[in-house]
């Protein structure tokens, strides 16, 4: 297995199918994937994230054709959301093959987490939250990269101190709870009126809810715009 960790290397490379001129045969294999990645590498440090790869072994029994130009390298799998993409090897030409190997990539890089443990319904603060290094591949699904997509969320399911704060842990809170007050305005072309109402459900901002009009006592259903406010389409 080979192992390298590089922090400050730019390069500049389009990355899926990039072709390398190394080598011949199988042993152009292992050249062109490290270069793959020592690339990859480099363009993610400039982002201010760290990785770590090892790559697979190949059979000694493999044979290949000389690849006039060197093979194509692309991930078959998204790195960021595995630790153990496959790399697909291929080259074209009169004798054209495909190969994939195996690699294990560790992508580290800073994160939001949880400060503390936290209960379904929670409603999040600043204090909540803190900021980590952590191997952002091995959440497979993406961190929350912005602290105001996070403020002010709810929390969908109990989760321990130091977990990643990822889309699935965090829904948007309820802009009108059933019992609530709101301000009613009623649209029709460029006419607009505005009157009081009690909302009869709970919802979220797009969503419609049941609101008695209180100076008639007609029910309607409204779109929810806002906290406290809702708004009907005649």
């Amino acid at each position: 297995m080979r192992r390298l960790t590089l922090t400050g290397l730019l390069l500049t490379a389009v990355f899926s199918q990039t072709a390398f001129p190394v080598g011949n045969g199988s042993s152009q294999v292992l050249a062109a994937a490290t270069r793959f990645l020592d690339q990859f590498v480099g363009q993610q440090a400039a982002e201010g994230y760290e990785i770590t790869y090892e790559l697979g072994n190949l059979d000694s029994r493999l044979r290949l054709a000389d690849c006039a130009g060197g093979p194509s390298v692309g991930f078959s799998g998204d790195p960021w959301r595995s630790m153990h993409p496959r790399l697909m090897i291929s080259c074209e030409g009169d004798r054209p093959w495909k190969i994939f190997l195996a690699s294990a990539v560790e992508i580290r890089g800073e994160a939001f987490i949880a400060a503390r443990p936290l209960g379904r319904g929670d409603r999040l603060r600043k204090e909540m939250i803190n900021r980590s290094q952590v191997v952002v591949n091995s959440v497979r699904r993406d961190a929350i990269k912005d602290l105001e997509n996070l403020v002010g969320m709810e929390i969908s399911r109990p989760i321990s101190a130091g977990t990643v704060f990822t889309p699935d842990l965090v829904s948007a809170p309820d802009a009108v709870s059933r019992g609530d007050h709101v301000i009613i305005t009623a649209r029709t072309g460029n006419f607009s009126v505005k009157s009081r109402g009690k909302a009869l459900g709970n919802g979220r901002v797009g969503e419609q809810v049941r609101i008695e009009n209180l100076s008639s006592s007609r029910t309607v259903r409204a779109r929810i715009v806002g906290p406290g406010h809702v708004e009907v389409v005649m």
